[in-house]
């Protein structure tokens, strides 16, 4: 009912009994409908997306209501009819799916060489032949002899973001001149930060705190330990923190020197209800610290080798956006009668998703 507004699913029947958020709403259909055949509907046609986007209301996130989702209009064929469109779907969509999934892996094992690279580079260096030691620290393991081990806190300047007032989501405080950074504004960028889609009045800002672009971000709740650098002046509030790097820390080398520490991030976050890092725990971390001429040529390093997988990145990414497209027109024109299946026969074996579902 807000957030990803119209997204629907059906609940299995043996599910365990439990409270429901008020944030989402029941619903159950009647005998001339098919659970799964209403639910491909809701959350496929493209004609209810265009009456929940028309009749959602709210000016900072878009939101329904019981009263709207009772006046939604959709046509429903035969049961025999939504039968048939389902078996279509069920088999279709189960093959896009699987071909998503393989691209899926395949992303998956790229980012995994990516983090690798990143991790022995800023922990071990460029030159294979270098003396090494024992750092004393586990997640560092060996590191160049010549490097010093420190804390994150002699490395950088940890500072807070900042959004006093409750309810973060008041209308009275947005719409304005500054920009506003969320969680997955972070998140979503790959190394920079270049866009934004909300914005602090006045108002908003007298309660937040703006930081200059070329400031590294982190976000420590939510999606913890995601980094990414400001490429324009912005606020953020506390959910996100900053660093500002010492005059002997290049910004690009703390910017991969954070992501090889992901994992040891997330191993120190405490779970209340969500996982949450705070600055205390960050600025205590040990981490590894070359010269600064070093830094910048491990960054430098970095920057030309991980091109090519996130190219590779991109571009199984943008196959993967357009299999999801044509598997949602797909599932869109088969429940709207633009294309007819009543002559689809199954070649799959087993339950069918009816009496499944």
């Amino acid at each position: 009912m807000m957030g990803t507004s119209g997204k629907c699913e059906i609940v299995p029947e043996n599910i365990e009994k439990g409270i429901m958020d008020s944030h989402l709403i029941r619903l159950r259909v009647t005998d001339r409908i098919l659970q799964k055949f209403a639910q491909c509907l809701i959350d496929q046609s493209a004609y209810v997306a265009f009456q929940i986007l028309l009749m959602g209301k709210g000016s900072i996130m878009h939101g329904l209501n019981s009263s709207i989702i009772k006046n939604l209009y959709f046509a429903a064929p035969p049961i025999e009819e939504q039968k048939t469109i389902i078996s279509f779907l069920e088999n279709k969509t189960h093959q896009i799916d699987r071909l998503i999934e393989k691209k899926q892996a395949l992303i998956e094992k790229l980012n995994e060489k990516r983090t690798a690279m990143i991790t022995r580079a800023v922990t071990k260096g460029l030159d294979e032949n270098v003396p090494m030691k024992d750092s004393g620290v586990e997640w560092l393991g060996d590191v160049p002899e010549h490097w010093e081990v420190k804390k994150t806190k002699y490395l950088t300047q940890i500072l807070r973001g900042k959004f006093s007032h409750r309810p973060r989501n008041d209308p009275a405080f947005y719409d304005g001149n500054y920009p506003f950074i969320q969680t997955g504004d972070v998140s979503n960028s790959r190394k920079y930060i270049e866009h934004y889609s909300q914005t602090l009045n006045e108002k908003g800002y007298s309660v937040s705190k703006q930081f200059p672009a070329g400031t590294l971000v982190m976000t420590i709740a939510a999606n913890i330990g995601d980094m990414a650098i400001l490429d324009f002046d912005a606020c953020f509030p506390d959910s996100i923190v900053g660093f500002v790097p010492e005059k002997d820390v290049d910004l690009d080398y703390l910017f991969y020197l954070f992501v090889a520490m992901k994992a040891e991030l997330m191993s120190t976050a405490v779970l209340n209800t969500q996982l949450n890092l705070n600055i205390l725990r960050i600025a205590s971390m040990s981490t590894v610290c070359p010269s600064l001429k070093e830094q910048v040529r491990i960054a430098a390093f970095l920057e030309e080798n991980i091109s090519d997988i996130d190219n590779l990145s991109d571009k199984i990414n943008g196959a993967i956006g357009q299999l999801q497209e044509y598997r949602s027109a797909l599932v869109n024109a088969a429940v709207t009668g633009k294309v007819d299946v009543r002559n689809y026969k199954p070649k799959r074996k087993g339950k069918p998703v009816w009496e499944a579902a």
